[in-house]
């Protein structure tokens, strides 16, 4: 639980600092000399980085541990956040987005990773759950406290404030995380009965293991950590590729990185209308209001975290038991069939409802139904992508970042052009209805998966193959 608890927390960092200025988006434009379209691409280049660096970042957690990498990380990420105040114009605004999109990168491929290392299958649902949770909420609440901050005392304490929180949860992370990597001796899914020859499928087998010898805390403290079996620097290298060739060879994971993705430019286009929707008439909420708008989307997201986690977890064991022990991925996507609908009514509710100016209720409404669904896109991907090929999760979670971003990315540097040449109401039905196709996506992946999955299956073997034949290096 404490080691968990640390990625949770390197996470709630990371999300307030690159989601502080979402409620003051207008004060930063006024005070800037911008406009809010400008500054919603700066947020779109973040975006880009924070998944196209993990690149660099997720082969050095692979080779050489997660804990260092997260705590690098955390505390670089305390130098965009304390330019930010003092930069001026669109260049210098571009420019400290885009840092800390490569220095905060590792949120968001990276935990994917600690969950499997800590937890077995039948339990990830509800801990890759709480970190899409945690992730969103923090998101949700950095803007909360920032309308506040603003109305005390500026905007530029809003930044001020994302960088003493990354900087006290780095602390903390400094004196209490310790390493999870280590290697298996053998794979999940791999053959061991008549019954486990499909990847993805719960057959499990374990050989007889050896462990290092227990180290003392000074030791834990270290920022760099060889484990017999890991790859070699070039090796880790090498494996960077991979996260193109999956694109290709997994269709599984290509279908969940572009549906994260999706979802991601879901919660983007509310966050990026969200100051100027309910900042204008006839709402003319001040800025802390805008900020306590997003107790909604809390609300959805804690909601979505049951359902997603733990109902999720309940449901699937249910259904293996139903499935003669055997449990298969695509078992938890049924839960999206539910996700899809309260999303889409939510982006309709938003967006549709502030262009006819309906009571302000309603479009809290719409914020939790968004973020429901946006919490349980993240959640319920992020675990089928782990379920199905778990034993190459670190190459993979790279895959459907830099889908997930770059569609982001997408989304955010189109939404202000996309309003003006639709208007408000025509460009939110648009969005509802690709929200609903493709979420509802999920039926033929429940029906062509497991074949999909046999498609993929040559190569997934000969990838675990690879990386067990890796130099102990220790």
């Amino acid at each position: 639980m404490l080691a968990i608890g640390m990625v949770y927390l390197y996470v709630f960092g990371i999300g307030i600092a690159t989601a502080v200025q979402y409620s003051v988006l207008n004060q930063i434009a006024d005070a800037q000399g911008l406009q809010v379209s400008q500054l919603n691409l700066g947020t779109g280049l973040m975006f880009l980085f924070l998944g196209w660096s993990n690149l660099i970042w997720q082969p050095i957690a692979m080779t050489y541990g997660r804990r260092g990498v997260y705590i690098i990380s955390i505390f670089l990420s305390i130098i965009p956040m304390v330019w930010a105040p003092y930069s001026k114009g669109a260049g210098q605004w571009y420019a400290h987005r885009i840092l800390i999109g490569i220095f905060a990168a590792p949120v968001e491929s990276l935990p994917e990773v600690s969950v499997p290392d800590l937890f077995f299958a039948h339990e990830r649902g509800t801990y890759m759950s709480l970190f899409a949770f945690v992730l969103c909420c923090s998101n949700f609440l950095a803007p909360l406290c920032a309308g506040f901050i603003n109305d005390g005392v500026g905007w530029h304490w809003v930044m001020f404030f994302g960088a003493i929180t990354v900087a006290v949860c780095g602390i903390i992370m400094f004196f209490c995380m310790e390493e999870t990597i280590y290697f298996r001796q053998s794979s999940e899914g791999e053959p061991d009965s008549d019954n486990s020859d499909k990847p993805g499928t719960e057959g499990h087998s374990e050989a007889v293991a050896s462990y290092p010898p227990p180290m003392t805390y000074l030791q834990k403290l270290s920022f760099v950590f060889k484990r017999p079996g890991r790859p070699i620097a070039m090796q880790a290298v090498g494996k960077v590729g991979r996260a193109f060739t999956i694109m290709v060879f997994f269709p599984n994971i290509l279908w969940a990185g572009v549906l994260y993705g999706l979802n991601l430019s879901w919660n983007n286009i509310m966050n990026g209308t969200l100051s100027s929707i309910l900042g204008a008439a006839p709402y003319n909420f001040p800025p802390a209001m805008i900020g306590v708008s997003y107790v909604a989307p809390i609300i959805g997201g804690a909601l979505a975290f049951y359902w997603s986690g733990q109902f999720a977890d309940f449901w699937v064991l249910r259904l293996a038991r139903r499935n003669k022990g055997i449990r298969e991925p695509e078992q938890r996507l049924w839960m999206l069939l539910v996700s899809s609908v309260v999303s889409t009514s939510g982006i309709l509710l938003w967006g549709v409802g502030a262009s006819r100016e309906v009571h302000w209720m309603g479009l809290m409404f719409g914020l939790l139904f968004v973020a429901f669904g946006v919490i349980n896109g993240t959640a319920l991907t992020l675990a089928y992508s782990v379920d199905c090929f778990k034993d190459i999760a670190g190459e993979s979670m790279v895959t459907v970042i830099l889908l997930r971003n770059t569609i982001g990315f997408a989304f955010s540097y189109a939404l202000n052009p996309w309003i003006d040449s639709m208007g408000l109401q025509n460009c939110f039905i648009s969005v509802a209805m690709l929200s609903l196709i493709s979420t509802m996506s999920f039926l033929p992946i429940m029906y062509w998966g497991k074949r999909l999955r046999r498609f993929s299956s040559k190569k997934y073997w000969q990838y675990v193959a690879e990386d067990k034949n890796f130099p102990s290096s220790h």
